[in-house]
């Protein structure tokens, strides 16, 4: 399952943990692909992160959050689970 697939299947508590792990493994595998081929640096990274370091990160994640008002017009209002999982998944791909 894609790291999208995984970010929609997300319900609970244990769905979350399930993300964060496929995340974390998402990210290592493309520091191990860059590491062979270094990805231009104004573009994304082998497996498409747009932020790869953690002041980027964070400041994607804010931006998304503060510009969707947490992807409640999307139908997300009320279920916490999806809202973290959509904030940390576009802290890795929010340009």
């Amino acid at each position: 399952m894609d790291l999208h697939e995984q970010a929609d299947a997300v319900c609970d508590e244990r769905t979350l943990l399930e993300f964060i792990a496929a995340l974390i493994a998402d990210r290592e595998d493309e520091i191990e692909k860059d590491a062979f081929t270094p990805p231009d640096p104004y573009g994304p990274g082998a497996n498409g992160c747009q932020n790869g370091c953690i002041e980027t990160f964070r400041s994607a994640a804010s931006a998304w959050a503060n510009s969707t008002n947490f992807e409640q017009s999307q139908g997300l209002a009320g279920n916490p689970w999806r809202q973290f999982e959509a904030f940390l998944y576009c802290g890795e791909i929010y340009e």
